[in-house]
């Protein structure tokens, strides 16, 4: 039994393998680790964004607070204290270093689609010797509108589903087991902004998906055949990035999920209709 185990590790190991190596191969890999190179060079520009999503969000952060824990936005019987003197500015700084963070990870899906789609369009036109100028086209247009609607999908879903739904059944847990529910601010706020992000984030699955596929890094046939690691990976990132109870965890990756297989629909029926084999 035993050998027979190790035996079907071992193959999935290998299999593993196999598809790294035939990645690394491919010309999406090539693509891939210029992209990576590209990107290296962009750390400065990144570290712009950071810096100014962090500077224009500071200030706004101190009224965001307090409207977050108005009264009539906490359930029944819930009151917010504060521990340590500097709990307040360490929170406004979190709050803050999280939407610089945010507008790192928008930019850096636009820079890739618009690195990829230049590089993809020079070497289909390789032979003719043609010069395509570096100006924003149709493909990074795209992919930076879809990325702000993917991320305010995600943020809505946090914000009018998952964060009630959650909040609303832990302070009724605790209440039925007869203890006081006092909230320490920054955990009160990091809850919600950890939700909030782990859905904005989390949601740009479908269009990380179809930017690999359409980039050929990877082909549909061999995704298909790592789903369950895929889904188990996003089961991961909602560990990561969501409280610790199963509750959130699953609230958290079932829509990474959904909206993956949603993508790896939309490829195959786009593909279709274009004639393209995967």
């Amino acid at each position: 039994m035993r050998a027979s185990l190790v035996h079907t590790s071992m193959a999935e190991v290998d299999g593993l393998v196999n598809a790294v190596d035939e990645l690394l191969d491919s010309p999406g890999g090539a693509m891939l680790a210029s992209v990576r190179s590209y990107l290296r060079k962009r750390v400065k520009m990144l570290a712009v964004v950071f810096a100014l999503g962090f500077m224009v969000t500071f200030p706004l952060t101190k009224s965001f607070i307090a409207w977050l824990i108005d009264p009539s936005r906490l359930p029944d019987n819930v009151e917010i204290i504060v521990i340590t003197p500097v709990e307040f500015i360490l929170l406004q700084v979190r709050l803050a270093a999280h939407i610089g963070l945010l507008c790192m990870v928008v930019v850096f899906l636009s820079e890739g689609s618009w690195y990829a789609s230049k590089n993809l369009a020079f070497r289909q036109r390789l032979s003719e010797l043609k010069f395509q100028s570096p100006r924003p086209n149709r493909t990074f247009i795209l992919t930076t509108v879809f990325a702000i609607l993917l991320m305010c999908s995600g943020t809505y879903y946090a914000w009018n589903w998952l964060i009630p739904m959650l909040l609303e059944y832990l302070t009724t847990d605790a209440q039925t087991a007869g203890l006081s529910t006092e909230w320490r601010l920054s955990s009160y706020t990091g809850f919600i902004a950890n939700l909030a992000i782990a859905s904005a984030i989390g949601f740009q699955a479908p269009l990380v998906t179809l930017l690999i596929l359409r980039m050929e890094v990877v082909r549909r046939a061999t995704v298909r055949s790592y789903r369950r690691h895929i889904w188990f990976g996003a089961f991961l990132l909602g560990a990561f990035l969501s409280p610790p109870d199963p509750l959130s965890l699953f609230l958290v990756a079932m829509p990474v999920i959904l909206l993956f297989e949603a993508a790896l629909i939309l490829d195959a029926l786009s593909r279709q209709e274009s004639g393209v084999n995967s």
